[in-house]
């Protein structure tokens, strides 16, 4: 070999190791407080240098709060409300004796915590409509798009450009030119198949529509952080949170993922306030336009409620522009808080050791825990990830099914009293990377209905035994042995 090429070979290598060095020096550093996820990154740089290198550049980096203008506005929002928030606090506290449900009193330091970490209205003058087909979802949420007579607002994750999508635009659009301002956002991922010409109509009739993290050159950094909530807003007086996007797999027609089961809220009441101000700090950063803050816009953004029930709520949002996960915590403490069952529907299981521990310890202080799965994956690599937490759940008692289908519903209930829905699976992402938006409810006729319709879902699942996950193939053994060890990264 020529000399000359065996210099260029090693300068090729020596740079090679340098970028490697310099990777993982990097990974340690950002990834300092997270010592399982450094892990993993550093054998993806070990493994496939320089390539690595950019995976961890395009996936692996944390927002800088500091450095992006949604976190700057967001606090010119969350200081808009503190005074409201203070007040209702000390509502609260003054009041701890007259809840509108008397089980809900032993549940008051939950309320707390999400008032303090998140700075979550309570709320009980709340009524709710469960659904759990998507036809009945849509069906409703266009029959409130036709009623309404001042705004729509509306942000999900996926907006397919399929006959339920192209209705609801249709929809949409119909309003807008009959003068209601409708303002929709979506998330560029999560409807990177949609065309953006499925919004001309919409935009020509006078509607607002923008993206949410859009790609682009300069912005590919911002790929692994999407916004997953799904919300929509009537009026300023009807609220839409769920696991439901807009797209005709929700209504169980999809070629191969079927049946398809999924849970959605509509809301009336208080909370309705917390899903529009949720929305309009999504909105004011995607469409960078700060003219909401007029006192003549927020009257009508946010009108007086009507007292159409007696449910007590609060909504609790988190992503990457929070300090701490608080989805996620309010998940363990009402865990922690359980004495009798704890019911989960997720369609991802990739806890990290805090969540998995106190269902664990639950589980091993006589809590009856039921974790149900779907048992149809959309994602074959995250499911093989999920099914390899089953044996971290049966070794401690706690009983694993797999719905006959793709369980595609975030339900937690506890002892029929308390409960939360939204958007939030629980895994890794929704925890950290996500942008998500979960309702906790403290009503026991509510939490009833949810531990019925859990009971119900469980008539066609499989429960998993110990000696049957046992018996699985080497193959698939190895299948999810390698998908958990990237779980950190899912």
């Amino acid at each position: 070999m020529h000399p000359s090429l065996l210099l260029l070979i090693s300068l090729i290598t020596v740079f090679i190791y340098l970028i490697n060095f310099f990777s993982i020096i990097v990974t340690l550093y950002f990834e300092r407080k997270k010592p399982i996820t450094a892990v993993v990154w550093i054998l993806v740089l070990t493994l496939i240098p320089i390539f690595g290198f950019i995976l961890y550049f395009i996936f692996g980096r944390n927002l800088r709060p500091t450095q992006k203008k949604i976190f700057k506005h967001k606090k010119e929002y969350d200081d808009n409300y503190t005074s409201k928030l203070i007040n209702e606090k000390r509502l609260m506290d003054s009041r701890a004796s007259f809840f509108s449900d008397k089980n809900i009193e032993q549940y008051q330091d939950i309320i707390e915590m999400n008032i303090n970490a998140n700075r979550s209205i309570y709320s009980q003058d709340n009524a709710i409509t469960i659904f759990t087909l998507g036809k009945d979802k849509y069906d409703a949420l266009l029959k409130d798009i036709e009623s309404a007579t001042d705004s729509i607002h509306i942000l999900y994750y996926m907006i397919n450009n399929d006959n339920i999508g192209k209705k609801i635009v249709d929809s949409l659009t119909k309003k807008a030119v009959e003068g209601v301002t409708v303002r929709l956002l979506y998330d560029h991922i999560g409807s990177l198949h949609t065309p953006s010409r499925m919004f001309n109509g919409l935009k020509k009739a006078g509607g607002k529509v923008y993206r949410f993290f859009p790609l682009s050159f300069g912005t590919y950094f911002r790929i692994n952080y999407r916004n997953h909530r799904k919300i929509v807003i009537i009026d300023g007086k009807i609220g839409y949170v769920g696991g439901m996007n807009i797209g005709d797999e929700y209504m169980g027609l999809h070629k191969r993922i079927n049946p398809w089961r999924d849970t959605h809220l509509r809301i009336t009441g208080t909370s309705v306030h917390s899903l529009q101000e949720r929305f309009l700090m999504d909105w004011t950063y995607a469409s960078m336009k700060y003219d909401l803050n007029d006192s003549n816009i927020e009257a009508k953004l946010f009108p007086t409620p009507e007292i159409t029930g007696t449910i007590g709520m609060q909504v609790v949002s988190s992503g990457p522009d929070s300090k701490a996960e608080q989805i996620k915590r309010s998940f363990i403490k009402i865990i922690n808080s359980a004495k009798e069952t704890l019911f989960i529907e997720s369609p991802y299981f990739i806890p990290d050791e805090p969540y998995l521990e106190a269902l664990q310890i639950s589980a091993m202080s006589g809590v009856d825990v039921r974790v149900m799965l779907p048992s149809i994956p959309d994602k074959k690599f995250v499911y093989h990830a999920t099914t390899s937490y089953i044996k971290d759940l049966l070794d401690y008692g706690v009983k694993v099914y797999l719905y006959p289908g793709f369980l595609h519903s975030k339900m937690l209930i506890m002892d029929g009293k308390v409960c939360s829905l939204g958007t939030s699976n629980t895994d890794i992402r929704s925890f950290i990377l996500d942008f998500e938006i979960n309702a906790f409810i403290y009503d026991t006729n509510f939490s009833q209905k949810c531990f019925e319709i859990f009971i119900k879902d469980m008539e066609g699942c499989t429960l998993v035994t110990p000696e049957a996950y046992a018996s699985r193939g080497v193959q698939l053994k190895l299948k999810e042995g390698l998908c958990r060890l990237f779980s950190p990264l899912l």
